[in-house]
């Protein structure tokens, strides 16, 4: 079995910072992309960023510039760093890995139970 935590979500006022951070644990011999999706209420579930094993990032449009994602291979962690926050940022954040068990079992997509960060004065 695999297990993702995300922490790190609460409140902020606009223009605030929070740092995001997810730990994938349990039956793992490989990571490959992870990545940060959220979901704000009333609306679908929609990419934020994901991060490859080597490095490679992608933002969605809405965070260029003030998100920053990253990742520690060696603690199967990955962060979301998030400055200049705005209401619309207010969603409940999920953590996604794409997890590969075991040597000879095919990848699965791993994800956690979400991490609230609301974003009002």
């Amino acid at each position: 079995q695999v297990q993702v935590v995300e922490s790190g979500g609460g409140l902020v006022q606009p223009g605030g910072s929070l740092r995001l951070s997810c730990v994938v644990s349990g039956r793992i011999f490989s990571i490959n992309d992870m990545g940060w999706y959220r979901q704000a209420p009333g609306k679908e579930r929609e990419l934020v960023a994901t991060i490859s094993s080597g490095g490679v990032t992608n933002y969605a449009d809405s965070v260029k510039g003030r998100f920053a994602i990253s990742r520690e291979n060696a603690k199967n962690t990955v962060y979301l760093q998030m400055n200049s926050l705005k209401p619309e940022d207010t969603a409940v954040y999920y953590c996604n890995a794409d997890i590969r068990p075991t040597r000879w079992e095919r990848s699965l997509d791993a994800w956690g139970q979400g991490t609230l960060v609301t974003v009002s004065s």
